[in-house]
């Protein structure tokens, strides 16, 4: 059989799933909150690109030298990933590296966790199981730092699940030993699952949207302050909208509880919530507390990815 060039292969991606599957036939690694990227070297030269086949080569320097080493005519893949202070990793410092201020604060790794050609061999029929095998026989004693394991985690989800939690990680991956590499495939061979932060917050208004609303608006009390901190869209169904439109109606008011609003800007994850788009938002009075998840505080005290849980009056 002829050998297989090296080359940029679309990556495997993930089902987003609320729960993870259980039992021997599966492997769990940790969710890190990162880039995806295909390192691939061919022709002597190595590279480094997004999900996207866009250059990260020129992006993250060290980590492509650091790739050169690859054996020749090999393609993985993994995850970019900015490590901060505390050791662990941070999205919003991986998006700002590269900057003066940000220096100091970051560490810049690339986790790797498959390979789909080795030595000019196409593996990706073979089973994950196998690929495991090779990538760390074949290629990971061949690299440094800032390349390392994304390593299988051997313990019982619930005690995975736990952990992530009291850790403040961003969650987990299952993965089935036994599947095959499917580029651009979103397959249920290869589950990922969110293990958030969870806290209350005062509700102090809304975006108009449909027949109920589009996002709630909400933050927490600093002193006799509300401070706005998110909105989201994220955790209900038609029945829980419905249900939680009927309580705004006693509530409404013409005058924003919140007294850091309006943000001058929008801000990098669009949270910020500004003069322009406070026309979109009718206020309550701050009487409804809810119980949201998220995955992170930002440095401007803001929340990403905030998703909605329940509600109860104080």
């Amino acid at each position: 059989m002829a050998p297989v060039r090296a080359h940029f292969i679309e990556p495997m991606l993930l089902q987003l799933t609320p729960r993870l599957p259980e039992g021997p036939q599966w492997l769990y690694e940790l969710k890190l909150d990162g880039y995806r990227a295909i390192a691939f070297k061919a022709g002597d030269k190595a590279h480094l690109r997004s999900r996207n086949d866009k250059d990260f080569t020129a992006r993250y320097p060290l980590i492509a030298e650091a790739l050169s080493a690859l054996p020749d005519e090999t393609v993985i893949d993994g995850e970019v990933v900015a490590i901060d202070e505390t050791g662990k990793p941070s999205f919003n410092l991986l998006q700002n590296y590269g900057q003066r201020e940000m220096a100091p604060k970051a560490s810049l790794l690339y986790y790797v966790f498959d390979v789909l050609i080795l030595d000019g061999s196409d593996v990706m029929h073979e089973p994950l199981s196998r690929r495991r095998e090779l990538l760390l026989s074949e290629i990971m004693p061949k690299l440094r730092d800032p390349i390392r394991e994304s390593a299988i985690l051997d313990a019982r989800l619930p005690d995975l699940i736990t952990a992530v939690k009291a850790q403040g990680l961003e969650g987990l991956i299952a993965k089935r030993q036994g599947s095959r590499y499917e580029p651009g495939q979103r397959s249920c061979a290869w589950a990922k699952m969110r293990v958030n932060q969870a806290q209350d917050f005062v509700i102090g208004g809304y975006t108009v949207g449909g027949r109920t609303f589009d996002a709630l608006v909400f933050g927490y009390y600093d002193g006799q302050h509300l401070i706005y901190v998110a909105r989201t869209r994220n955790g209900f169904t038609p029945s829980s909208r419905e249900a939680l439109f009927r309580k705004f109606k006693d509530l409404e008011t013409a005058e924003c509880p919140f007294v850091n609003l309006p943000e001058a800007r929008s801000g990098r994850w669009g949270e910020g919530l500004t003069a322009e788009k406070m026309k979109d938002c009718v206020w309550l009075r701050p009487i409804l507390v809810g119980r949201f998840e998220f995955l992170e505080w930002t440095p401007d005290n803001h929340l990403r990815h905030a998703k909605f849980v329940a509600t109860h009056r104080e």
